[in-house]
């Protein structure tokens, strides 16, 4: 491998996942900070790479460009099987991986692409914008509630640490925040504090929040 992996991504987005993922994995990445106010179908940095300017965007080592995290993390773990993040196909936890990450990319993430700039979505109508992300945030809500009775421990595949952790571990820090995870969500909750313990994610968090 000539050229490293490179990352577009901003500090607290869900560019971090990927980023954790590469350094999981072991693989040489180089990271690329996109501006907040730069993101979506106006991006300038993105506009070549990806015209809807959404992050995580990754360009490989021969200038093919990937997006879509569930897609990035599978394209590490096939270069990289052994670093533990996608169980393989024998594996028993296998089919659960497969049905809570896809829950996660294709039900809960749509939450914040709707709910974070509701403006976007109601011709700039604020009443409207503040209706659509109370019921993005009350649905998502409901929606950990849903997989906290699926969790498990240390992990939520319980004794199998898969990229799903990563996701939990991130998104607790989103809406709605820390503490309502550890009020509503125990058991996700402990998966997540239990990522952040974890020497490589560490060092993402340092990199993306050097004061927290």
């Amino acid at each position: 491998m000539t050229q490293p992996y490179t990352l577009y991504t901003a500090p607290g987005s869900g560019g971090m996942i990927v980023e954790a993922a590469f350094a999981k994995a072991e693989i040489p990445l180089k990271i690329i900070e996109v501006d907040w106010q730069d993101l979506g179908w106006h991006s300038k940095a993105l506009a070549e790479l990806n015209p809807l300017g959404q992050i995580p965007t990754v360009v490989l080592p021969e200038g093919k460009v990937m997006t879509e995290t569930a897609a990035i993390i599978q394209h590490i773990a096939d270069l990289c099987p052994d670093c533990g993040l996608v169980p393989p196909p024998t594996h028993p936890m296998r089919s659960e991986y497969l049905r809570w990450l896809t829950f996660l990319v294709s039900a809960v993430y749509p939450t914040f692409t709707y709910g974070d700039v509701p403006t976007r979505w109601v011709g700039g109508d604020e009443d409207a914008a503040e209706k659509l992300r109370q019921a993005t945030d009350e649905h998502r809500r409901t929606l950990y509630i849903y997989l906290e009775t699926f969790c498990g421990a240390p992990w939520f595949l319980g004794k199998t640490f898969s990229a799903i952790d990563l996701y939990f571990w991130l998104m607790r820090h989103w809406r709605p925040k820390p503490e309502w995870f550890a009020e509503n969500c125990p058991r996700l909750n402990a998966v997540s504090l239990r990522v952040e313990e974890l020497t490589f994610v560490q060092k993402v968090s340092q990199r993306n929040f050097p004061q927290g």
